[in-house]
């Protein structure tokens, strides 16, 4: 039986299982014992890897309130972002569908007006919708949230409301030029704070507009996004925030031999010392998203809407920091694509839950959907994650899926293996080139039980060969959403996916 046979039997037995639990006991059912129209609230932290929280098993790192949400409702340890980049992955998020079917495959791509988002069902259902903070959208369009504030806000804000002068004795951190100026730079080498106090920060302005808008929502449903900018390079923090951590003691990652040929030309020159420091500044970083998002839970409870207010919280997508010899996340390693996902649907009462199943960003749409009763559109392509949250199943997607189009790659991920495919024929247009010739077509295969840090390819292995064209199989079908697909040979099946991930637009812009 094939991956995705297993994957549909899985999910059959699923939707049965549920169905007689409601029979049996309706009040087992999300539906039964939710609130009339709870209020959703997604907590977004961007560039933040699982591996930099608590909860995911990091003792060093300061995030005691994603703890306290993690202890409070379903952590996934196994969730994946769709693809391993901002905007593609958000935009996935808030649609429910793959990058590549809503056209959003690159950094600068927009959104269409006609994609049908969260915010758009939510609206259309009577709830006030607000956008806070980053999203990504790269056009002026609200995707069917009535409030939109981002940075030109913050910075028209600002102008009004003059910042705190700070020390001139103080050192802080140089205008970003990413690619310009040596990655020691702009990757915050020398562990310095954003030019600000933390009441001043950009972050602690869309905390308090989230704040505000749930206070002036308390009556009325609300669907709110507040979406933070840290912990992405330069890994912003306040004067308040600087020597949080000393670098000594941080770890720098084994780069394996065969990492070497893929290790980005702009990282090479990295001293250990730097790459500590770097380091710092992204746990650093980290803490003071930690500081917003518990600002943000707090005015929940304080405003008496925790028992009737779904909360998500997640990053778009994860973060190497030395790992592999990267210091980005625009690969398909488990750093920069597993990503911290914790949801907290109070009337499901479930406390502290550990959900270890596959499961992908493209699930959380229709996962919402359902948690509130909002009616959801046939198109979506997640799947709902209620059976793993009401703990009527412990088992997730049967594999992964993740596309990267600034380099013409894919990865599909089992609870075992991961298969990593790089068409190899294109330059990278991210910024992060190799200075080696085009590597052409590429296939990783890795045993994450015995190879957790995928530091050996397995690929060509003769022992491996089938294993390798199933996976690639399923890659294909994701790729093309066709089930004809699953007839190609063999023989033919690398050539489709070659010409499944081609790109024939003109070179794009460097994308930090």
């Amino acid at each position: 039986m094939g991956l995705k046979q297993i994957d549909w039997v899985i999910s059959l037995k699923a939707l049965v299982l549920s169905a007689l639990l409601l029979l049996l006991d309706p009040e087992e059912g999300a539906a039964a014992t939710r609130p009339e129209k709870p209020n959703v609230l997604f907590l977004i932290g961007d560039d933040h890897a699982a591996h930099a929280y608590g909860a995911y098993g990091n003792p060093l790192v300061k995030t005691p309130n994603l703890d306290g949400l993690a202890e409070s409702g379903v952590i996934f340890t196994n969730a994946f972002c769709n693809s391993p980049i901002c905007t593609c992955s958000r935009q996935s998020l808030l649609t429910g569908v793959l990058p590549h079917a809503i056209g959003v495959r690159l950094l600068q791509d927009a959104l269409s007006e006609d994609t049908v988002t969260l915010a758009d069902l939510f609206k259309g259902a009577g709830y006030a919708t607000a956008a806070i903070g980053k999203m990504h959208f790269n056009s002026d369009l609200h995707h069917g949230f009535d409030l939109r504030l981002d940075g030109p806000d913050f910075a028209a804000f600002r102008n009004r409301h003059p910042a705190q002068p700070i020390p001139s004795e103080i050192e802080t951190l140089p205008v970003w030029r990413p690619f310009k100026d040596p990655a020691r730079v702009w990757l915050n080498g020398s562990y310095l704070p954003y030019a600000a106090r933390e009441s001043d920060m950009p972050s602690a302005w869309f905390a308090e507009q989230a704040v505000e808008f749930m206070e002036n929502h308390v009556e009325k449903p609300f669907c709110l996004f507040a979406s933070f900018t840290e912990p992405h390079s330069p890994f912003h923090f306040p004067v308040e925030y600087r020597g949080m951590f000393d670098p000594t003691r941080l770890q720098v990652p084994p780069v394996a031999p065969e990492d070497s040929p893929q290790i980005p030309e702009i990282f090479r020159d990295l001293t250990r010392e730097e790459k500590q420091r770097i380091t710092a500044a992204y746990y650093t970083s980290t803490a003071f998203l930690d500081r917003n998002v518990g600002g943000v839970l707090a005015a929940l409870d304080r405003l008496g809407l925790r028992e009737k207010t779904l909360v998500v919280y997640l990053g778009d997508n994860g973060y190497c920091l030395g790992h592999h010899g990267r210091f980005e996340k625009h690969c398909f390693y488990e750093q920069a694509v597993r990503v911290p996902l914790v949801i907290r649907a109070p009337w499901l009462d479930k406390v502290g839950v550990r959900a270890q199943g596959l499961v992908e960003f493209i699930d959380i749409f229709p996962t919402v959907t359902e948690l509130t009763g909002v009616s959801s559109p046939g198109a979506v392509e997640g799947r709902s994650l209620v059976p793993l949250l009401a703990g009527q199943t412990s088992v997730g997607r049967s594999f992964a899926f993740s596309e990267y189009w600034h380099y013409e790659s894919a990865m599909v991920r089992t609870a075992d293996f991961k298969l990593i495919y790089e068409r190899g024929k294109r330059e990278r247009d991210d910024g992060y080139k190799t200075g080696l010739p085009l590597p052409g077509r590429t296939v990783k295969l890795f045993d994450l039980r015995e190879d957790p840090q995928e530091m050996t390819n397995l690929a060509a292995r003769p022992e491996q060969v089938a294993r390798v064209r199933e996976i690639e199989r399923e890659m294909l079908l994701r790729l093309v959403g066709d089930e004809a697909s699953r007839g190609v040979p063999d023989s033919l099946l690398e050539d489709r996916l070659d010409e499944a991930l081609r790109r024939t637009d003109p070179e794009k812009v460097e994308t930090p």
